[in-house]
């Protein structure tokens, strides 16, 4: 017997929502960018530059309070500790020093130098603040790029006005997610914009197939209305939609527990995409849509006649 997560005949009226869906959307983006024109983001070393170390005990698990207390002793400013994997590897995060490469260079010997001979040093890094906001320059690119190129290719999959809707529910999707950074201060680094891209990716993965029904429909019911057949392609999508959707929150699920300080905020944030993603095909996509006057094409027409 197959697992059923909604009734195969199901007849919900999604559209009758639309505008309160629009109303909470509109909410959200704004507060979104209220929040980051105002809280900004936590970012991390890869675009403020900074010193990051990788160190593993070897005197059983490490003591965080303890070495939080040492190093910040030692007076270089802003320095974050976190445990991952195993419970005897610590991750070492400081700001970048005022001065050259040696200032950096000491800070370094510093901190080794105060987690002595019980830990071994097993990465160092060092990212200057020209390359941090080359690496920020080029992530802010590679979103835009990402969603002009989806942008394009729903163009000429579908018609200009399902582009519009796709690229509108994307970019709600975006906005929300670093509305989501702002508010919790989360690190915001180059693996969040990984996050974000991957958000994007399965978002518009959604959309599409729920536009293809869309198209499809139109075909098929040649005398039913807009809202008929938008409704009833999100009614014969939404078993795939939420099985698509449960599946891979388990995934996620296991990373966050599982995953360690450093997967956290990555999974996090991919949890929130897959939520905002499946709201947003639903309400936001097919919502944008609802409101353009589709026609069919020629070639259209012709497969639905043919196939009365």
């Amino acid at each position: 017997m197959r697992l059923k997560l909604v009734p195969s005949d199901t007849s919900i009226d999604f559209l009758r929502l639309r505008q309160v869906a629009m109303v909470f959307s509109g909410l959200l983006v704004a507060g979104s960018i209220i929040l980051f024109s105002l809280v900004g983001l936590n970012l991390g070393i890869d675009f403020r530059g900074g010193i990051l170390i990788e160190a593993r005990s070897t005197a059983g698990p490490a003591d965080i309070s303890g070495l939080r207390g040492n190093l910040g002793k030692l007076g270089l400013g802003d320095i974050s500790l976190q445990s991952f994997g195993a419970e005897t590897d610590v991750l070492v995060r400081v700001q970048r020093q005022d001065g050259d490469e040696k200032a950096q260079i000491a800070a370094i010997e510093a901190i080794t130098s105060t987690l002595g001979s019980d830990f071994d040093i097993r990465r160092t890094e060092f990212v200057g603040p020209t390359v941090g906001a080359e690496l920020a320059q080029k992530g802010m690119l590679a979103v835009v790029c990402a969603l002009l190129a989806i942008m394009v290719y729903i163009w000429f999959r579908f018609e200009w006005q399902f582009s519009i809707a796709a690229i509108l529910a994307l970019a709600h999707d975006v906005i929300t997610t670093i509305g989501l950074f702002a508010l919790t201060a989360f690190e915001f680094n180059l693996a969040t914009v990984a996050a974000i891209l991957t958000i994007a990716g399965y978002s518009i993965n959604d959309t599409v197939v729920v536009f293809d029904r869309v198209r499809e429909n139109m075909r098929r019911y040649k005398s039913f209305e807009q809202r008929d057949i938008l409704n009833r392609s999100l009614n014969e999508t939404l078993s795939r939609t939420i099985m698509t959707s449960v599946t891979t929150l388990l995934a996620l699920l296991a990373i966050v527990v599982f995953g360690g300080a450093v997967l956290r905020d990555f999974a996090l944030a991919m949890i929130w995409g897959v939520l905002i993603g499946t709201y947003s095909s639903v309400f936001v996509a097919v919502g944008m849509l609802s409101r353009f006057d589709l026609k069919r094409t020629m070639e259209e027409e012709d497969e639905a006649e043919g196939a009365r």
